[in-house]
């Protein structure tokens, strides 16, 4: 491939992970991830294997942690698992109906929901549901930091500074 290709792959896969940060069914740092790696497979780029060992663990870690960290916002207050899966789908229907607020709300929404359908009382479902809506968030301002980063890296190699 030539290097206008790879460059433009690269920061196709950037800004799809990007994306992927917001959309539940895309990965999101993988996919950045990937075009960091896209850029490094050109002759204008070049990322050195520490940099690109860091950020295979930083990605690695904040996949291990958006699966942990709504479950543990979820349990620390109280909910169950019924609860997380409202939270993700919930996220996932509001930001393709109304959004973008539509993404915050329903999160929560979508929570609150979920601990009802699991059979919990009004308030124990409001309090389990702001619990796994914190969590949700947690890993998702996570996961657009690493992402952030990523897409730094990339642009101050690209302008010739790496």
């Amino acid at each position: 491939m030539t290097d206008g290709l790879l460059i433009a792959l690269g920061v196709f896969l950037m800004l799809l992970g990007l994306a992927g940060c917001l959309l539940p069914a895309l990965p999101g740092p993988p996919l950045a991830y990937a075009g960091l790696l896209a850029l490094h497979l050109t002759t204008r780029v070049a990322f050195s294997a520490r940099t690109l060992a860091f950020g295979l663990a930083l990605m690695v870690a904040v996949q291990v942690a958006d699966t942990v960290v709504p479950a543990v916002g979820t349990r620390r207050w109280g909910g169950t698992r019924w609860g997380v899966w409202g939270c993700a789908l919930g996220s996932l229907a509001g930001l393709v109906f109304f959004p973008p607020l539509g993404f915050v709300a329903g999160s929560f929404l979508g929570a609150v929901c979920g601990e009802l359908l699991g059979g919990r009382n009004g308030q124990a479902a409001l309090k389990a549901g702001i619990g796994s809506f914190l969590g949700f968030l947690a890993g998702t301002v996570l996961k657009l930091a690493v992402c952030g980063l990523f897409i730094f890296w990339a642009a101050r190699a690209l302008m010739g500074s790496e």
